[in-house]
């Protein structure tokens, strides 16, 4: 699998941003797909993920109720809507896939085994 993401820019304290990640090389229904990101100087973490039918989603704490991550697997692509977007949520922000039998939502950096090239996300105050 070739994930592809985008969408990232520079962005006030406030504003929104919509991530998508393209996938190509197989069909993303077998996979769970989480977003992370990762701040300078700081280890990658976890922002969202959802099973590979979109009937289970999770956040982390410091994301729920401003991000949204959906999924359109006709499309082969995963989307993050970010609202009210924060200084402390720039970062370079991954998409990563995992093949699930089931509707897994890994939440680990280690349990993925395929990853985008990450997309910049910059929030000014």
């Amino acid at each position: 699998v070739q994930l592809q993401a985008s969408g990232g820019g520079l962005v006030q304290a406030g504003d929104s941003l919509t991530l998508s990640c393209a996938a190509s090389g197989r069909t993303l229904s077998s996979y769970a797909m989480a977003w992370f990101r990762q701040a300078p100087g700081k280890e990658r973490e976890f922002v969202a993920v959802i099973s590979r039918s979109g009937g289970s989603v999770y956040y982390t704490d410091s994301v729920k109720g401003r991000f949204t991550i959906s999924r359109v697997n006709a499309k082969n692509t995963v989307y993050l809507q970010m609202n009210s977007l924060k200084p402390e949520d720039t970062a370079v922000y991954y998409c990563a896939a995992r093949r699930s039998p089931y509707e897994a939502t890994p939440m680990m950096t280690y349990e993925y085994d395929y990853w985008g090239q990450g997309t910049l996300v910059t929030v000014s105050s």
